[in-house]
């Protein structure tokens, strides 16, 4: 659960710093409404990880962390609103005096809005205030171990080797398939998703994909960018283009950035692959799709995300909903992450527990890969049954809970 806090809390302290630094969109009262909220977030956020370690045995602890989540939540549409009333904004800038009038009279027009946000920012910060108290009940203490934190910065990178792929290849076939087919779309760019949960490889499938040959020959061009939490226009477009051209582009406006991203494509058949989008906001996307459909018909963008809500705010044409692997698989994966090349025939009994730990890892490679790696070169069987027995297993593994069982 503190995993999920953590990165939502993450999230929601980017934007709030952000909407704190806005001279322009918010009263006096309401910014410092929101300076509390990120004092109250980074007061908390250091105690998360001393909560997770303590909060099996602790129920009010539990209920402590389940009600800062729901916080983190509201507050997170809270800002959600925000961006999207920025994108309203723009548009409204480009209109006529007549329909700026009539916005004005609207029930969306910026003093309405301001009021309502000034309200709802308030009604937060009062819950979280209770919760920042509340929480000096459970004597937490801040804890930053480098071996216990939690990266949230996710990076990948394109390459792949077709040996360190096990079990995926008609996800492959499949994925290509829809990627070569021709798109009779009115738009000249189409979007596929992989979606599934943590864990299970969609960042590997990916890669094993972009780097087919029948894809690199079929697409000109081929962009792979990592986008993580932070959809922003601008990053996204420097990303992009950097793949594009290998050269840094990162000191031109946005402006010069969507004219070279437009250059770029215009007469290139391409394939761009966006790694881990967690954004639901349609309008963000929006305006990313905008200029990438300025490209050569048939050209196709891949998406990997945890979400079937992202994935149909793309408007993906076709998702491929990726599952577990068999324990066939999940053996021959733990079997060479935990032994030297032909090392495991010497320890028949370790391989028998080695099953046993692989049934409980729901099929899911990342688990997998991080236990047998555990107890890699380890011959010790008292080692390998305490994996096997460990306590953690007894845990309700949700979706979103797999990094809790790595620990």
């Amino acid at each position: 659960m503190a995993e999920i806090i953590v990165s939502v809390a993450g999230k929601v302290l980017n934007k709030l710093t952000t909407l704190a630094s806005d001279e322009v969109s918010l009263a006096s009262g309401v910014k410092n409404d929101v300076k509390q909220l990120v004092g109250s977030l980074n007061t908390i956020k250091v105690v998360l990880l001393d909560a997770e370690e303590k909060k099996n045995h602790n129920l009010k602890l539990r209920v402590w962390l389940e009600k800062l989540k729901e916080v983190c939540y509201d507050a997170e549409d809270v800002l959600d609103e925000v961006e999207v009333e920025n994108l309203r904004k723009q548009v409204v800038n480009c209109q006529s005096i007549t329909k700026k009038v009539c916005h004005f009279c609207s029930s969306s027009n910026p003093v309405v809005f301001r009021f309502t946000l000034g309200h709802k920012i308030k009604e937060i910060n009062k819950r979280l205030a209770k919760i920042t108290v509340d929480k000096n009940d459970f004597n937490l203490t801040e804890k930053i171990d480098s071996n216990h934190v939690i990266d949230w910065d996710r990076e990948t990178h394109s390459f792949i080797r077709d040996s360190n792929v096990i079990g995926r290849d008609k996800d492959k076939e499949m994925i290509i398939e829809s990627l070569l087919q021709l798109s009779y779309a009115h738009e000249n760019v189409s979007v596929i998703s992989i979606v599934g949960i943590g864990g299970l490889g969609k960042t590997t499938l990916a890669k094993w994909v972009y780097d087919d040959k029948f894809v690199s020959d079929h697409f000109s061009l081929r962009m792979w960018v990592c986008v993580s939490d932070e959809f922003s226009l601008k990053k996204l477009l420097i990303d992009i283009i950097n793949s594009a051209t290998g050269q840094k582009y990162n000191q031109m406006s946005l402006d010069q950035l969507q004219s070279e991203l437009r250059d770029i494509i215009s007469h290139e058949r391409y394939l761009l692959v966006l790694d881990d989008v967690w954004n639901e906001v349609h309008g963000l996307w929006l305006e990313l799709k905008c200029l990438l459909n300025e490209c050569v018909s048939g050209s196709k963008i891949l998406v990997t995300t945890r979400s079937e809500r992202v994935a149909s705010i793309m408007d993906t044409i076709s998702t491929h909903k990726l599952e577990g692997l068999a324990l066939d698989q999940c053996l021959s994966i733990f079997v060479k992450c935990a032994f030297k090349e032909g090392q495991e025939k010497q320890h028949p009994k370790l391989i028998e527990i080695g099953k046993e730990i692989v049934k409980k890892c729901g099929g899911v490679p990342l688990v997998v890969k991080a236990l047998g790696s555990l107890l890699h070169s380890s011959t010790s069987e008292q080692e390998w049954i305490n994996v096997r027995d460990n306590e953690v297993w007894k845990l309700d593994q949700k979706e979103n809970m797999i990094l809790p069982t790595l620990k």
